[in-house]
């Protein structure tokens, strides 16, 4: 079914008529489709369904986009990103691009669906200028933090599940608290990821966000447990390059504490709700989804 989202898409994109969109978008490298599989898990493959699933996938793109660009990001999946290879320019304007012609097709759906989508975008614009304004200091505040991620990240996996449940005529909200989940486990785990994955599996270096100035779920963590005098050396570490020893005394403090591993139970546990929810609904199929969100590797 996935085969029929990729062709919807490249339909999209030759609508515009435009050879350089064409070529830009084809050095885009795929990603598991996740927000797809999830609309299409849950809808099946009628016209609606895959157009709906083009669209949030082009609008996840288009935020990729703009997310290399605001964090100076040059490779993404392992890959070159496009800002890297044409420019934050070049890089911007195929994100617009994307997402105009996102908002376009969504008319063509239904004006329930649209209003869904578009509002999700809308929160996942707002959790990206909140990333940006929290990377200026060191956060402590969890619920401020997950308040980020939900409009980051969960909001627009959220809406494609309650799109997806409007077009099967199935209760949205209960569909909308899955993706949720799911959303905010998914962030947690990439946090994560950006701590445990070495640089070449990550396409980015280790400890990245912290360098960047964010601080994650672990950093808030592991601070708490800290002595005074080690939180002040956090405190100074953040958003700052790091050399190895510092590098390994951050990873050596969040070993001792278990730090991953609590982080890790937190996003488990999200998503068990998920499944569990899902089960009680009859649908055991989402559980597979729902997994494949939290076990990855990049």
């Amino acid at each position: 079914m996935l085969s029929a989202v990729e062709r919807k898409i490249e339909q999209f994109v030759a609508d515009l008529n435009d050879k350089e969109v064409t070529a830009l978008y084809a050095k885009l490298p795929q990603g598991k489709r996740l927000r797809a599989k999830l609309i299409l898990k849950i809808a099946g493959n009628t016209l609606p369904v895959v157009k709906t699933a083009a669209v949030v996938e082009m609008i996840h793109a288009a935020s990729l986009l703009h997310d290399d660009v605001i964090d100076d990001a040059f490779t993404r999946r392992s890959k070159p990103s496009l800002n890297a290879l044409y420019g934050n320019k070049t890089a911007i304007m195929l994100g617009d691009i994307l997402y105009s012609k996102g908002f376009f097709e969504l008319n063509n759906i239904s004006a329930e669906v649209s209003r869904m989508v578009s509002n999700a975008v809308t929160q996942l614009s707002l959790g990206e200028l909140k990333d940006v304004s929290l990377s200026k200091s060191f956060n402590l505040d969890k619920e401020i933090y997950l308040e980020m991620i939900y409009q980051k990240t969960a909001s627009l996996i959220e809406a494609s599940a309650g799109a997806a449940a409007i077009l099967a005529g199935k209760p949205k909200e209960v569909y909308m608290t899955y993706g949720r989940n799911l959303g905010l486990a998914f962030q947690m785990i990439d946090d994560l990821l950006d701590i445990t994955s070495d640089a070449k599996t990550l396409g980015k270096p280790a400890l990245h966000d912290f360098v960047e100035g964010k601080t994650t779920l672990p950093y808030i963590y592991l601070y708490e447990v800290l002595s005074k005098e080690e939180q002040e050396k956090l405190s100074i570490l953040h958003a700052k390059v790091l050399t190895k020893e510092e590098q390994s005394w951050i990873l050596l403090k969040m070993q001792e504490h278990q730090i991953i591993e609590r982080s890790y139970f937190e996003a488990k546990e999200l998503i068990e709700e998920a499944i569990e929810l899902m089960d009680s609904h009859g649908e055991e199929a989402l559980s597979g989804i729902a997994k494949e969100m939290i076990e990855r590797d990049f």
